[in-house]
């Protein structure tokens, strides 16, 4: 029997980092694997802090020469988070990738994802442009999903992202009921496509959610390394961002910025059809 070849790209999201399993990660495309069919290979190429142009120029040579039947890329939350965001580049690097997979056979699967501004709980003022940002992430994978005929997954609304039982103690990645939940749904994505015939994986998890004072420790260790790294970053320029938010607001022109956002996005889109020589 030849075994469904299943790649997987991405950021930390994909190595799954909140479901952790001896001394690694196991995540929600690896839950996924398993139910794909009887005869399975798997390979993770997700790196933690991968930004789309990583996965362009790093998982994307990687994953072809592995000539995978199924290839998850789902990547665009990292480039939120830098000063250096630009979503006519997301668009670029994600079409060549979609593009490369698909040019190859591979049924590629992608995801939309929630704002990490309000997963965190900012400030409106602070999570206003993160959120404008990540809408505009989503509305390109949404248009290059179907572009390429992606099983796509609406993974950035829903009552699974208020539930705190689902996410690890960071706040910004699922544990592993979040995992499995995702893993879930893309199965029955995939099922009812008639590309998986494994069975789905369980939405039970093997270990018991994080406490709260698991998020403490997290906070105090880990979780400041992370915090100090993105304000040398992002951080100088976010408070820019949330100074505009701020004075649109007492001018009362707020939808500007999002119609701004909306224009971006279609004129990053509409690049993406002019060819190369042109």
């Amino acid at each position: 029997m030849t075994p469904v070849r299943f790649v997987a790209l991405g950021d930390s999201l994909t190595e799954g980092v909140g479901d952790p399993v001896g001394q690694g990660w196991r995540g929600w495309a690896a839950l996924l694997s398993d139910g794909l069919g009887d005869s399975v290979e798997f390979t993770n190429l997700a790196v933690s802090g991968a930004q789309t142009r990583d996965v362009l120029e790093g998982q994307l040579p990687a994953g072809l020469a592995l000539r995978p039947d199924v290839v998850s890329v789902v990547v665009g939350v990292n480039d939120t988070l830098r000063c250096t965001f630009d979503i006519r580049a997301v668009a670029s690097r994600l079409d060549a990738v979609y593009a490369a997979f698909a040019a190859q056979g591979a049924v590629v699967l992608t995801a939309c994802l929630p704002d990490p501004g309000a997963m965190l709980g900012l400030p409106g003022a602070l999570a206003s442009p993160l959120a404008r940002r990540q809408r505009a992430v989503n509305s390109v994978v949404h248009a290059l999903s179907e572009r390429y005929g992606a099983v796509h997954l609406h993974a950035c609304e829903g009552a699974w992202l208020m539930d705190r039982a689902m996410w690890s103690a960071d706040r910004l990645h699922p544990g592993e009921r979040g995992h499995r939940q995702l893993a879930v749904r893309f199965h029955a994505l995939l099922a009812e496509a008639g590309l998986a015939t494994g069975l789905a994986p369980s939405a039970e998890p093997e270990f018991p959610v994080p406490t709260r004072s698991a998020g403490l420790w997290w906070l105090a260790t880990a979780g400041t390394g992370w915090v100090a790294r993105r304000c040398t970053d992002l951080l100088p320029q976010l408070l820019r961002l949330a100074a505009d938010e701020l004075r649109h607001r007492a001018r009362g022109t707020s939808a500007r910025l999002d119609l701004r956002a909306s224009a971006a996005v279609s004129v990053a889109l509409a690049s993406l059809s002019v060819p190369e020589t042109a």
